[in-house]
């Protein structure tokens, strides 16, 4: 029997190859001969680091970089020496969890952290980038990682512009003379599950201000702002689409990419799936294995298991998924492509019980050995 085990990581509680082990752990219990391939999943959001790195067989590397709301914050990213490319996420250096929620203020929010990771990567030979950039605290354009990666962006006065939104009230022209000349060569390839623009009732500024701590009066100031920005950058860019779907991510990161850099924003379950190679192993199996912390109505629109059960319905492969919970809504996902899925509690217990490593662990391990002694049992049965 060849199974494919492909879960993404239980948020706060289990890593995507740590879930994939508790489950083969299961498994083996049941059929010890059987080919198992534990393989990442992610979505582009928080895990993805993590499991793209440990899963390709790259390493992590910490460093210092600009936070939010300035001072330093220790940031995670992944290299993959053989392919030269980096694995970041945004959130590691502006990311809305870093901040204190009475302290968060698009206003003064920065993503020059961001910048950093790059410009450190690029010095680490890296010209090919993964990037997940949801999560962010930011409503800054992309200003902040386009000034670490030597970008001027200068006010009326020819001075450098402050971190956050309010230095897109007083931007007035962009310098490009000092930009790290490797840029050019890099390639990126953005994480980006929304499609929003940079501006307008559906832009940035107005749909993701309040989350990240605007009130109404600075939610409109800085769409008016946005907008003067993306009209600027479309007079020295003629990548720039305001209007592109997407470009209004993590505060107009989205569009800081496209404008300026050679990036494509797109799904990151699909980046995900194509740069771990997972359809070559999926289209050999007998069996996929795939799940989440929780399994909803959500799941089906494009989170990480569908992206899986997918490639598996592609070849005939039947789907079985595992989570920490599922509710009602979650029958959705037997619609479109997991063939059943099973919640991994066991008795009743308290989150915090529940979320401990050793317990998902041992909870996901077991549930997966009952599972497999059925299937075992419908062998017999044929």
């Amino acid at each position: 029997m060849k199974i494919v085990i492909a879960i993404d990581s239980f948020k706060g509680s289990l890593s995507s190859l740590k879930a994939g082990e508790a489950a083969k752990e299961g498994i083996v219990r049941v059929f010890p001969n059987a080919r198992i391939a534990v393989r990442p999943l992610a979505d582009g959001g928080e895990g993805t680091v993590e499991a793209l790195t440990a899963g390709m067989d790259g390493e992590l590397r910490t460093i210092r970089v600009t936070g939010p709301m300035g001072g330093t914050v220790e940031c995670q990213y992944g290299i993959l020496k053989e392919s030269g490319t980096a694995i970041l996420e945004m959130s590691g250096a502006a990311g809305l969890p870093l901040i204190e929620p009475e302290r968060r203020n698009p206003m003064f929010a920065t993503t020059y952290g961001v910048g950093e990771i790059i410009r450190d990567a690029m010095g680490q030979g890296c010209r090919h980038f993964i990037a997940g950039i949801g999560g962010s605290a930011t409503n800054d354009g992309g200003v902040g990682m386009l000034q670490a990666l030597g970008y001027r962006m200068l006010d009326q006065y020819g001075m450098d512009v402050p971190f956050g939104a309010q230095g897109l009230g007083k931007l007035a022209s962009i310098d490009e003379s000092r930009v790290i000349p490797e840029l050019k060569d890099c390639t990126f390839r953005i994480a980006c599950d929304v499609s929003n623009p940079l501006w307008g009732e559906r832009g940035s500024s107005i749909v993701f201000g309040p989350q990240k701590g605007a009130d109404p009066e600075m939610t409109e100031k800085m769409d008016q702002w946005m907008k003067q920005y993306g009209e600027l950058v479309q007079t020295v860019s003629s990548k720039a689409n305001p209007s592109h779907p997407g470009a209004g991510a993590a505060g107009g990161l989205g569009f800081a990419f496209l404008a300026f850099m050679n990036a494509s924003l797109e799904s990151g379950v699909k980046i995900v799936l194509e740069e771990t190679g997972l359809e070559n192993y999926i289209k050999e199996a007998d069996m996929v294995v795939t799940g989440e912390g929780q399994l909803d109505g959500q799941t089906v629109m494009g989170k990480a298991p569908m992206g899986a059960a997918r490639l598996a319905k592609k070849y005939g492969v039947p789907v079985i998924a595992f989570s920490g919970s599922a509710t009602p809504d979650a029958a959705a996902c037997n619609e479109k492509g997991i063939d059943a899925f099973f919640p991994i509690l066991r008795s009743v217990v308290s989150l915090e019980e529940a979320l401990k490593e050793e317990t998902a662990f041992e909870n996901l391990a077991n549930t997966a050995e009952q599972v497999f002694r059925l299937i075992q049992l419908t062998e017999r049965w044929k």
